[in-house]
Order: structure tokens, then sequence, then C-alpha cells
């Protein structure tokens, strides 16, 4: 037993190093997952508008609202998970990414 908690302590102290990267490999999947969804309903909404102006507001969405979304919620996705302690980070964070693996094979 002392060995499986030494285990996810050191995966979790490694992990807290990288916790930035892994908080953007996170939202960046989740952007991969969901934009398409996203971008339908953008579609949909702005179906009746002109070409001009569809094309204005999906670039917006695209260039403003995935990058801001990166940039904004990456820093706050990334101090959430460092809330967690060593015993728990890494078993957290493997769910997480199963989870993200049930998604993407669901889509």
């Amino acid at each position: 037993m002392d060995l499986l908690l030494d285990l996810l302590a050191t995966l979790s102290r490694w992990s807290r190093g990288h916790l930035y990267d892994i908080a953007l490999a996170i939202m960046a999947t989740l952007l991969v997952l969901f934009g398409p969804g996203i971008n339908a309903w953008v579609k949909r909404s702005t179906g009746g508008f002109n070409f001009f102006l569809r094309t204005l507001l999906f670039v917006l969405v695209c260039v403003f609202g995935y990058g801001l979304a990166l940039i904004f919620l990456t820093p706050w996705l990334a101090s959430g998970l460092g809330y967690f302690n060593n015993y728990t980070l890494a078993p957290v964070l493997l769910l997480i990414f199963l989870l993200i693996g049930v998604l993407a094979d669901r889509s």
C-alpha cells in the first residue's frame, strides 16, 4: 500500500510541475471535441444573415471565442487542479483524461 501511495505522490508532484501544460492539453482537447457543435450552432444561428456578416461572425467566434477560451480558461483550470493534494492530483488527472477519451470515442 505504501508503494502505491508513494507512486501516486510521485506522479502528482511531477504533474504539479507541468500543470499549466496539462490544463492547456485538456482545454485544447475539449475545444476540438466541442468545436464542431459550437460551429454548427453558430451556423444555424446566423443562417439568415448575408454572407459577409456570417463569415465575420464565424471568424470572430473562432479567433476570439476559441482563442480567449484557451488564454483565459487554461490558467483557471490549472489553478483549480492545483488545489488537489499530492495523493489525489494524479488520479483526478487520469480520470479527466479517461472521461475525455470516452467523450472522444462517442463523437
